[in-house]
């Protein structure tokens, strides 16, 4: 199994209503992609009940069966569509730590 965690720092020039609607639709479109994906086992965005202390905007939590469906989900159209749509649009900062479980 591959864990793959993403965070990523919203723009700064989008107001705080605007950042919640962000990530509300980041949130909806990568959880959408579960059940769509090969090698996809879970798949989670954190985006709300954020603490003060937090130095990024939007988490992803995403569960695979091996490093080769992670690499599948990198390329897959239904999350090239949901990243170019609303993700990367959306983000200055991405940050990226995939390991083993």
């Amino acid at each position: 199994m591959v864990k793959h965690i993403i965070l990523w720092t919203l723009k700064p020039e989008f107001s705080e209503e605007e950042k919640i609607n962000i990530r509300k639709g980041i949130k909806e479109s990568l959880e959408a992609l579960k059940g769509k994906i090969p090698g996809l086992v879970d798949i989670k965005v954190n985006a709300t009940s954020l603490l003060a202390s937090s130095n990024a905007d939007v988490m992803l939590d995403s569960t695979f069966e091996n490093e080769e469906a992670l690499k599948g989900y990198a390329k897959h159209p239904d999350h090239v569509a949901a990243a170019d749509s609303k993700v990367r649009p959306y983000t200055a900062i991405r940050s990226c730590l995939d390991f083993e479980i």
